[in-house]
């Protein structure tokens, strides 16, 4: 499954927080990286249906995702986390999960399939007493139900200690073989893009600066300069 961005600018106002960005993510797991106001959960926002570029297309799989309806988006196999998390406190685990079953027509078997994937065993314990870990799992079983095409992962790794996050990880690596997604993920944790990440791209103020082999691009002086504060 080959995801295919060609000149897509966002504009809101004056401000112009995606210009002309054109990359083209392959199977497996792509990074997203730069600094705070780069452009990437606008990207993701395109991808999701959220922002209404001005210019461009996105293909994925050789059909136009921006032909698509938001709303559909779902059903035909995009998932996606947020950068503020997305469990609802008051429902169990199970429901929580099963939520997104309501919007991807994944059965209840699906739904189980997900929790014993990320290893969530307690289905019945509310939202509000789980960790933060465990939060994250949910979100991340919510997007491996129903035959996800495409999972947008938005700083999953946030708050995360690096125990955590290796767990986290390990189910990132493994969606693309066991469930057949590409996935894209956003995230500030260095270490977890360079393990995570075959290929990465680094946008700053809306731009494409850098697109490649993750080692080499987290290498480049330009790069070093411009997001991990390093000088050329």
């Amino acid at each position: 499954m080959t995801l295919e961005i060609a000149g897509v600018t966002v504009r809101f106002g004056g401000v112009t927080p995606l210009d002309d960005v054109s990359v083209t993510f392959e199977d497996g797991v792509g990074g997203i990286i730069g600094p705070n106001g780069a452009g990437k959960t606008t990207l993701f926002n395109v991808l999701s249906g959220f922002a209404l570029p001005v210019a461009g297309t996105v293909t994925l799989g050789g059909m136009s995702l921006l032909a698509l309806a938001p709303h559909r988006r779902a059903g035909w196999g995009l998932r996606r986390t947020f950068q503020q998390e997305q469990v609802i406190r008051s429902l169990t685990v199970w429901d929580n999960v099963r939520l997104g079953a309501d919007h991807t027509g994944a059965s209840i078997d699906e739904v189980q399939a997900a929790l014993d994937y990320v290893g969530l065993v307690d289905r019945d314990r509310p939202g509000t007493h789980l960790t933060m870990l465990e939060r994250r799992l949910v979100e991340l079983a919510r997007c491996v139900i129903g035959e996800p095409r495409l999972v947008l992962l938005d700083e999953p790794a946030a708050g995360l200690d690096p125990e955590e996050s290796g767990r986290l990880l390990g189910l990132i690596r493994d969606i693309p073989e066991r469930f057949g997604a590409l996935v894209l993920l956003v995230d500030h944790d260095m270490d977890l893009v360079r393990a995570a990440c075959g290929t990465v791209a680094v946008l700053d103020f809306g731009k494409l600066i850098a697109f490649g082999e993750t080692a080499e691009v987290l290498a480049s002086p330009a790069v070093r300069q411009a997001y991990l504060g390093a000088q050329a």
